[in-house]
């Protein structure tokens, strides 16, 4: 696509993308969806906004209640999405929604004014703990976090790795068999089963590897939209701060998978173009040589719980003190 076919974005957008893997817009939505988002928040966590004591997990990924066409809360983001993947047309039916499955980080005691660097960080990871993981796979076009509050420096924004970039697209294209969530080739976990020990541990050690000045501490104001290349190595921050941080995390699928030879190469979209630039291509041959299977994640069951102690909360139930909030693996 040249700048005159995209609908939002400028070349110079489109450029920012090519060099850096993401691109951050700006006034995408407004306070009354953050209202209607965050209206029951403090309810379905069972914590308190003037009580910090209350505040008993540093982050929570929320279960989704409700969902809304993205096209229709955040056209501006939408099309901006479409104009980096490729065009509406490529979309899946799939994940064209938002949801209030809200991501909030809090902070912690032991984290209050402290600083920590993103090397340091033991949250790094790349999305799409639902499938199996291929250069090419569809299932994760872009990696979308709209904010929901006003981020500060400090104040627990996802810190991203830029540099990272080549690093996954070489490991992905290396094992074209398939690699799992957790970034484990296919003949060391044939069924793509629980990975005990392995963790992060693939990604947090890449994250080690990247020069200091490798990380972006995304920042914004309520409407902002970072959209970021899928491959993208990223990480939740230490809010230091211990401002309230909301945002969401919706994932965008394609309705084919990327393609890296095609004929006509005005047909390339952005991130494909980012991808074999990653890679110091400008063509690649590129054919999976395993199934595109699909993963239940862990996340499932335990989103499971917390929507039945949402809904318990919002009936005004009492919940046990055993109860309480649980985090959720693979988090920003």
């Amino acid at each position: 696509m040249t700048s005159q076919q995209y609908r939002q974005l400028t070349q110079e957008d489109v450029d920012h993308f090519m060099e850096h893997g993401w691109i951050k817009l700006s006034g995408c939505f407004g306070q009354e969806l953050v209202d209607k988002m965050t209206a029951n928040l403090w309810t379905r966590l069972g914590m308190s906004p003037e009580d910090k004591t209350t505040w008993t997990a540093e982050r929570v990924n929320m279960p989704a209640h409700n969902q809304y066409l993205a096209s229709e809360i955040a056209p501006k983001a939408w099309a901006a999405i479409c104009d980096l993947t490729g065009g509406e047309e490529r979309m899946a039916e799939t994940n064209r929604t938002w949801n209030d499955g809200l991501i909030v980080n809090l902070g912690t005691t032991e984290g209050h004014m402290k600083d920590i660097h993103g090397s340091d960080l033991k949250g790094w990871h790349v999305d799409g703990d639902f499938f199996v993981h291929y250069l090419d796979s569809p299932e994760q076009g872009l990696l979308v976090i709209p904010l929901f509050t006003d981020i500060v420096a400090g104040g627990g924004g996802t810190m991203i790795c830029p540099a990272a970039i080549p690093h996954v697209a070489k490991h992905l294209h290396d094992h074209p068999e398939g690699v799992s969530p957790r970034m484990t080739p296919r003949a060391q976990n044939p069924t793509f089963g629980p990975e005990p020990g392995q963790g992060l541990k693939w990604f947090n050690e890449l994250a080690k590897s990247m020069p200091r000045d490798s990380f972006v501490e995304t920042t914004g104001k309520v409407g902002d939209v970072y959209l970021l290349h899928p491959l993208m190595l990223h990480s939740t921050s230490n809010n230091k701060l211990r401002n309230l941080r909301i945002i969401t995390n919706p994932p965008v699928s394609l309705k084919e998978p990327f393609r890296f030879s095609r004929e006509d190469e005005s047909q390339y979209s952005v991130v494909e173009r980012k991808t074999m630039a990653a890679l110091g291509k400008d063509k690649i041959d590129y054919k999976i040589q395993g199934t595109r299977d699909h993963v239940v994640p862990e996340r499932v069951a335990i989103q499971k719980i917390m929507m039945e102690n949402e809904l318990k909360r919002l009936e005004g139930m009492k919940l046990p003190a055993s109860v309480s909030v649980m985090e959720i693996p693979l988090n920003v």
